[in-house]
């Protein structure tokens, strides 16, 4: 097989276009019979597919990211995506739904700290267990924590879109379409920074906690929050401006990290 298209052979090129086919597959298997069984099918597969694909990328190169020193086990980072994505999404839900009820600047500060801590919770949990120490480690659970978190918030943004539309599939498809393309710009990146972060500080202190991390995470919900103040804006443009302006720096800091850690080859889908 030509250089060129080596990647064919990648797991996650191959994630991707399964995951592809069988959303494509049942989106219009969905249109053609009216079937409303198939909806909740057509959400996981569309909530879910970039997402897995991230976490699959990622997961594939972390042994080079470690220097071939090990990969973390499979059923490690899956647990991390759906545990600590569900994890998240409840503590998230229930500590916002007691104490935020106004979507006001101070209010988006108050939902960005709830959902970078939420999300923390597993990662955390492993980061304490000690087992799995570099910080090819904590980029890679962050990062599946931050996925798992984005896929499931993703389903309940499109079941809240598809009720208000009142059954329109074509909102559904745009929801799941936009916050599936630029989820590894927001929850992956934020969670990411802040558990790579988390980890080399103890590898480099011998101290499980160094107050530097709390400049990562401030960082990461300053983030979140200037993306969702860029939500609130009336203009369709000012708010697309915002979130390209976030998701630029957000995805510039985990790049950087990547390359900290020592393989800028992560960030090149051909490689092997």
């Amino acid at each position: 097989m030509p250089a060129s298209l080596r990647f064919v052979r990648l797991r996650w090129f191959q994630v991707f276009c399964g995951g592809l086919a069988l959303f494509i597959g049942a989106e219009e298997t969905l249109r053609i019979t009216g079937n409303l069984n198939l909806v909740a099918t057509v959400m996981l597969l569309g909530a879910f597919l970039v997402p897995v694909t991230y976490v699959t990328y990622f997961t594939s190169k972390e042994s080079a990211l470690d220097k071939g020193a090990h990969v973390l086990p499979l059923a490690v980072v899956a647990n991390c995506f759906l545990v600590g994505g569900a994890t998240g999404i409840i503590a998230a839900g229930l500590v916002e739904y007691g104490t935020l009820r106004e979507a006001n600047v101070l209010g988006l500060i108050g939902v960005g700290a709830i959902e970078e801590t939420a999300k923390l919770i597993i990662p955390v949990a492993l980061y304490v267990a000690s087992r799995y120490r570099s910080e090819a480690d904590g980029l890679l659970l962050g990062v599946a924590a931050g996925m798992g978190f984005a896929a499931l918030e993703t389903m309940g943004y499109g079941v809240t879109a598809l009720i208000r539309s009142h059954g329109n599939v074509s909102t559904l498809e745009q929801v799941l379409l936009v916050r599936g393309l630029v989820s590894p710009v927001g929850h992956a990146a934020w969670t990411g920074l802040v558990c790579s972060a988390l980890w080399r500080t103890r590898l480099k202190t011998g101290k499980s906690f160094n107050p530097i991390v709390l400049v990562f995470f401030a960082l990461a919900v300053s983030l979140h929050t200037l993306w969702d103040v860029a939500g609130l804006s009336d203009v369709a443009a000012v708010t697309y401006v915002g979130y390209a302006l976030v998701g630029v720096a957000s995805l510039a800091l985990l790049i950087q990290r990547v390359r900290k850690v020592g393989v800028p080859r992560l960030l090149n889908p051909s490689s092997p």
